[in-house]
């Protein structure tokens, strides 16, 4: 589904301050691509997640979903969070399903797809596992399954591997990639990190400081499948170049 934001703007009031967080900020996600989005601390990249999400509510403006209207409404997009979330009393094959028992899909409908994608995630011989018992990554891959068994086209990812090991984190990517290239979900990814933009997206949109705007947006050029040694090659560089600049803008 392509994903449009159309003159959104967005305000809070702290200590009596108000703090402008977007302006007229626009939009769109093409249906089906990968794009990332990044900008300097601050500049309100999980605000926006929680608009479109419809956990929050734009002061002006419109979310749209193939021209459907969306502000406010939550429960139309699949939303993963920089943690993982898993409730620790619930085992891993349980809180897989926590998206299917909310929208109170039959069990057993939802332990069937549960197991698949469980299985092909990898995680299956861990199904009755909690939380602790898991790694970092694990516990990452199971959020994004729940994420995915949400049932929503549309994913949501904010900053879903900045708490992990540089190895795990990288591992993650790789499998991420392989993951959205046989679902081809539209994915609206939040990181910090240049290269993994670059790594991932198809797109990726550049936010100013609050109030943010898109300062520019950036077509990846290489091609995919996408090879983990591109960020060591020397034809990444004027990319980066460009991006760091522009974060500093």
């Amino acid at each position: 589904m392509t994903l449009a934001l159309k003159n959104l703007s967005k305000t809070y009031i702290e200590n009596g301050q108000s703090m402008e967080i977007f302006r007229d900020l626009n939009l769109t996600i093409e249906s089906g691509s990968f794009v990332s989005l990044i900008g300097p601390s601050g500049s309100g990249k999980s605000t926006l997640c929680n608009l479109i999400a419809g956990i929050e509510k734009p002061d002006q403006g419109q979310i749209l979903l193939d021209d459907q209207e969306i502000t406010g409404m939550p429960g139309h997009v699949g939303y993963m969070f920089q943690k993982d979330l898993l409730l620790p009393w619930r085992t891993l094959r349980e809180n897989v399903t926590l998206g299917c028992d909310l929208r109170r899909q039959d069990k057993k409908i939802s332990s069937v797809e549960a197991i698949k994608g469980l299985e092909h995630f990898g995680l299956l011989d861990f199904a009755d596992y909690y939380p602790h018992q898991l790694s970092g990554g694990m516990k990452q891959r199971g959020a994004l399954l729940r994420t995915i068994l949400f049932g929503q086209p549309t994913l949501l990812l904010d900053e879903p591997f900045g708490a992990l090991d540089a190895l795990t984190r990288r591992e993650m990517q790789l499998w991420l990639l392989s993951i959205w290239i046989e679902t081809k979900h539209t994915v609206l990814f939040i990181t910090h990190d240049i290269e993994e933009a670059i790594l991932l997206s198809d797109k990726i949109f550049v936010l100013s400081k609050y109030p943010a705007e898109v300062v520019e947006i950036i077509d990846v050029p290489f091609p995919r499948p996408r090879d983990p040694e591109l960020i060591f090659s020397s034809g990444i560089l004027p990319l980066k170049t460009k991006l760091f600049h522009l974060l500093g803008t």
